[in-house]
C-alpha cells in the first residue's frame, strides 16, 4: 500500500510539473493599420510563476515567437508580423512552456569583453563599445571613447554610422552627451572632448540576454567632470537599456537612457543649440554631400534645424544603395516634441531639449529619455515613418479574454 501511495504521489507531482496554464488574448489594431508592430502585455497573475511561453493564433493555429521581458513589471512581448487592418482584432492563445522555442530570426547579444555585438539571425545590427576605442590620430589622443554604439548596420550589411570623422572627431556613432553643464559652479562638457573639461564613459555591463523576439543589454555609464580641483569627479550616472527586435528586413531598436546625479549636488543642463542624443551618419554622406533629412513636419536640412518633430530620418546612398535611419522621439520625453539640431552640411543630428532653455537634474530625480531607431535600406516616406511613430507611442491594445 505504501508503495502504491508513493507511486501515485510521484505521478501527481510529475503531472503538476508538466501542466500548462493558458489564457486567451485579443489584440486590437485601433484606428491604424498594424504590421511589424510590437505588442506587449503585462504578465497576468495566473502566469507570473512561469518564464517561458508559446503563443498561437487561434484563427490559423500559427505559432508566433513570444518572449518574457523581465523586471519589476514583467511583460510578454511579440511582433505582429502579418497586417492587422484598422478596426480589426486578432485572437491568440498564450500558454506556459518549459522552454522558449528557438527561431531563425532570433536576436543574439554576444559579449567578447570589449564590445557587445547584436545580431538578428546572422545579420549584424549594432555594436556597443564597452572598452575605450583609441583615436586613430596619435596627435589627438583625447578623442578616445567608450560607452557608445558604432557601427550600426542596415539589413543589407552596410554600415550606416561613422566614427572619428576628421571634421568632428568627437562625434561617435550613437552617443548621449550634454554639450554644456554646470556642476558645483564649474562648466563641464561631455560632448567636445578636445576642450578637456569632461567626458562620458562606460562603467559596467549590468546584464544582457538573447531571445526569439528581442535581444537586450543594460549598461552603466557616467559623465565626468575633468576640472574638479581634487581630480576627475562623476557628475551624472546613466543607465542605458537597449532592446533590439527580431525584424530581419528593417532593424528596429530602442534606447532608454536614465540619468541621475552622481552626488547630492544638482546638475544644470545649460541652454545651448545642440547636445543630447546624437547620431553621426556614414562618411560617404559627408564626403559627397549626398544626405538629407526628412522630419515628421516635412522639413529637410534646408529648413528643419531647431524644429520640433516627432521623428527625423537621415538617409543617402551608400555603395549605390539608399540607406538611412529614422529616430523616433517618444511622446513622454522631457519637452516633447524635442527640438532637433539638424546640421545643414554634415550628416549628424541630435534631439536637444536644451535649445528651449536650461533645466536642472536634481539629486534623487531620474531624467528618462526614450528613442526608437529604424534602420532601413530603402527610401522611407512620411507615411511609413508616421506609422512607425504611432506604433511606438500608441501600440496595439491587448486584453485578456479568458483567464482560468
Amino acid at each position: 500500500m505504501r508503495r502504491m501511495i508513493w507511486s501515485l504521489s510521484v505521478c501527481l507531482i510529475a503531472a503538476s510539473a508538466t501542466a500548462m496554464d493558458s489564457i486567451t488574448l485579443e489584440v486590437s489594431a485601433g484606428d491604424h493599420d498594424r504590421q511589424n508592430s510590437l505588442v506587449s502585455l503585462p504578465l497576468p497573475k495566473s502566469l507570473e510563476s512561469y518564464h517561458h511561453f508559446t503563443l498561437t493564433r487561434t484563427d490559423n493555429r500559427q505559432s508566433i515567437p513570444v518572449q518574457l521581458q523581465p523586471g519589476e513589471s514583467p511583460s510578454v512581448v511579440w511582433i505582429l508580423r502579418d497586417k492587422l487592418s484598422a478596426g480589426a482584432v486578432r485572437m491568440y492563445e498564450l500558454t506556459s512552456a518549459t522552454k522558449t522555442p528557438a527561431t531563425s530570426d532570433g536576436v543574439t547579444v554576444d559579449d567578447d569583453g570589449k564590445r557587445l555585438t547584436v545580431k538578428v539571425g546572422k545579420k549584424p545590427v549594432l555594436v556597443y563599445n564597452q572598452s575605450v576605442v583609441t583615436s586613430p590620430d596619435a596627435k589627438h589622443p583625447y578623442y578616445a571613447k567608450s560607452g557608445y554604439i558604432h557601427p550600426v548596420y542596415n539589413p543589407s550589411g552596410k554600415v550606416v554610422t561613422d566614427d572619428f570623422n576628421p571634421d568632428h572627431a568627437h562625434q561617435h556613432g550613437i552617443m548621449f552627451a550634454w554639450r554644456k553643464t554646470t556642476f558645483e559652479g564649474r562648466s563641464t562638457d561631455g560632448w567636445d572632448q578636445k576642450a578637456g573639461t569632461g567626458k562620458v564613459e562606460h562603467v559596467e555591463l549590468i546584464d544582457s540576454a538573447s531571445g526569439p523576439v528581442f535581444g537586450v543589454f543594460t549598461v552603466r555609464l557616467r559623465q565626468v567632470d575633468l576640472t574638479a580641483p581634487d581630480g576627475a569627479k562623476p557628475v551624472l550616472n546613466e543607465v542605458w537599456r537597449v532592446n533590439v527586435y527580431g525584424l530581419p528586413d528593417q532593424f528596429l531598436f530602442d534606447i532608454e537612457s536614465t540619468q541621475s546625479c552622481a552626488s547630492n549636488e544638482p546638475v544644470v543642463i545649460d541652454k545651448i543649440h545642440y547636445g543630447g542624443l546624437m547620431i553621426r551618419g556614414h562618411a560617404d554622406w559627408q564626403k559627397h554631400k549626398t544626405f538629407d533629412y526628412l522630419t515628421s513636419e516635412g522639413r529637410t536640412k534646408k529648413d528643419g534645424n531647431h524644429s520640433r518633430p516627432n521623428w527625423v530620418d537621415m538617409s543617402g546612398p551608400v555603395a549605390g544603395q539608399i540607406t538611412g535611419v529614422t529616430i523616433l522621439n517618444h511622446a513622454d520625453n522631457f519637452r516633447s516634441p524635442q527640438p532637433v539640431r539638424l546640421h545643414p552640411t554634415m550628416p549628424y543630428f541630435c534631439f536637444t531639449p536644451s535649445v528651449l532653455d536650461s533645466f536642472t537634474i536634481k539629486s534623487g530625480d531620474s531624467f528618462v529619455s526614450r528613442y526608437r531607431f529604424c534602420v532601413h535600406d530603402y527610401e522611407i516616406d512620411k507615411e511609413i515613418a508616421d506609422q512607425l511613430w504611432l506604433d511606438y507611442t500608441q501600440s496595439p491594445r491587448v486584453r485578456v479574454v479568458s483567464n482560468p
